[in-house]
């Protein structure tokens, strides 16, 4: 309670539970929302961005005590499409029609964010048809989760980097064909009064900034990868921050990294690690009680081991988090 003065305004937003400052769009958020689920593709499976927003949240609001549960999947489309070499041929892209319904019904929640659209342009110039399937998928995904009795809040994609693909876009204008796809998610804002998050427009402008001073300037890389798809640290932070940004309001603009954000406590950088050495336990455990299709993904605890030792590992956190204000 003693920090309601220094963040009375997101404190007032979260206790109305992630009721935004900043948004039109986010009055009907159910206030009684507990678990909250995040979907998405392998950016939102490597959940640096999503470990972040928990991370702040936690430190910032420890009388809150949200139940996050990240069950992306690499390669995942809405759209349903896959290209015919899709891993080397060895199996197609996962398509969110398969699984949707067993997530909902096992992980019962009260919010979803919903992050798509890199994979479902299948890296390829844009086509009608193409674009059509992940409308379609989009409005599937939106409308199942409204029936679930959950709120979903969508993201819109990150941003693809060209210079840095290689071979992976054929020749393909991807850039634009994700600004495509990210401006239609943002007209259903107005269109639609549906809840969503821009993080791509964002992410284009910090890093054509950047490329003017720096021509070699990158916002992917993660595990040493330059694909020009998956976004390193900074990347991730920049979808995090604007998360965060919509949901509390807060000036978290002025945060250059995660650890950053955290700096008011000065176990920050441990409370971190702690939440994703956490939460990533859980994703592994949680997608496989999903019973996921796609091959090649660590296999993870049994859901209620999973669950007793996320206990034990949130008393730690806690802990850190008490002990360093």
């Amino acid at each position: 309670m003693k920090h309601i003065s220094r963040y009375y305004r997101c404190y007032i937003v979260l206790a109305l539970l992630l009721l935004p400052l900043t948004s039109t769009y986010a009055q009907n958020i159910n206030p009684n929302v507990k678990r909250i689920v995040f979907l998405g593709n392998s950016i939102t499976w490597q959940a640096n961005y999503v470990n972040d927003v928990i991370a702040y949240l936690e430190v910032n609001y420890p009388d809150r005590h949200f139940d996050f549960i990240n069950l992306g999947l690499p390669s995942e489309t809405v759209s349903g499409l896959s290209e015919p070499d899709h891993a080397g041929g060895a199996f197609p892209r996962p398509d969110l029609h398969e699984r949707l319904q067993r997530v909902l019904a096992l992980a019962k929640p009260d919010l979803v964010f919903a992050c798509y659209g890199i994979n479902d342009g299948i890296y390829m110039p844009f086509d009608t048809g193409r674009f059509r399937r992940f409308r379609e998928g989009i409005n599937w995904l939106h409308d199942e989760v409204t029936k679930s009795g959950a709120q979903i809040i969508h993201i819109t994609p990150p941003v693809f980097d060209e210079l840095r693909s290689g071979e992976l876009a054929r020749g393909a204008d991807y850039p634009a064909v994700m600004d495509k796809y990210a401006s239609w998610l943002l007209r259903q804002r107005s269109t639609e009064k549906w809840e969503v998050i821009d993080t791509h427009f964002p992410m284009k402008k910090y890093l054509e900034a950047h490329r003017k001073v720096d021509a070699q300037f990158k916002l992917d890389g993660f595990a040493l990868s330059a694909d020009g798809v998956h976004p390193n640290e900074l990347g991730h932070w920049i979808i995090a921050r604007e998360i965060l940004r919509y949901i509390c309001g807060v000036k978290v603009a002025v945060f250059a990294s995660a650890e950053i954000s955290l700096s008011n406590n000065k176990n920050g950088a441990a409370i971190l690690k702690s939440v994703t050495e956490r939460q990533n336990m859980l994703r592994d455990a949680w997608l496989t009680a999903t019973k996921y299709k796609r091959p090649g993904l660590p296999v993870g605890l049994p859901l209620d081991e999973a669950l007793r030792k996320s206990e034990v590992m949130g008393s730690r956190i806690d802990s850190l988090i008490l002990n360093g204000h």
